[in-house]
């Protein structure tokens, strides 16, 4: 079983105690998102694998190195996940961004797909999958079960902040996948809402949508 990280960071604590002031702007807010973004990421990152290399340096030729060679695939859940994509493309130089849309059916109350960006066959690839919020899980499983069926190899969850409800039902349901997240939050309220949480990732990243 996959065990889950939660990052413990005085920096990381700092820029979460920010994310989550209902008077950090949207500018401010996406910038301190990236930046956590780029945290989780380096650390859901620590044990991949390397390329054994030679690299010549200027005072000797043919020294050893550790090549980050590895291809991953990065999937944003939309809209919210594209706010920290950029940071993990920012790391890794072989990857694949490939879009996943996801709304809830009012009707049914189970997530639609919107718009599906991944290959139908994902060959064993390597996959982070990014969304701020893990708060239910339901959305989160319902893009593993997608992933799965594709052919998806291991998977990381990168997320900001995950309830503790919703890491225990996405580990129930795939123990293998591993989740990185820079704050884990204890409850959620009545209506499903991390709580203390920062509210909607997505409104406070893009402004709310139109209408």
């Amino acid at each position: 079983m996959a065990t889950p990280l939660i990052l413990s960071n005085p920096i990381v604590a700092d820029k979460v105690r920010q994310l989550r002031d209902e008077r950090t702007s949207n500018e401010t807010f996406l910038r301190l998102a990236v930046e956590i973004s780029r945290f989780v990421a380096y650390e859901a990152l620590a044990d991949a694998p390397t390329t054994s290399v030679r690299v010549t340096t200027p005072v000797m030729a043919d020294a050893p190195a550790e090549a980050f060679d590895r291809p991953y695939v990065i999937v944003p859940i939309l809209r919210a996940g594209l706010g920290m994509s950029g940071a993990a493309q920012e790391l890794i130089p072989n990857h694949r961004l490939c879009l996943l849309g996801l709304r809830r059916n009012e009707e049914t109350l189970q997530p639609d797909i919107y718009l599906d960006g991944l290959p139908t066959d994902l060959a064993g690839s390597a996959v982070l999958l990014c969304d701020p919020m893990l708060a239910t899980g339901g959305s989160l499983v319902f893009a593993l079960d997608i992933l799965r069926a594709r052919g998806a190899g291991e998977i990381t969850i990168l997320c900001l902040i995950a309830a503790q409800a919703g890491l225990d039902r996405v580990t129930a349901a795939y123990p293998d996948v591993r989740v990185v997240a820079a704050a884990l939050d204890p409850v959620l309220n009545e209506v499903g809402y991390i709580t203390p949480g920062l509210g909607d990732a997505g409104d406070r990243l893009f402004g709310p949508p139109v209408r």
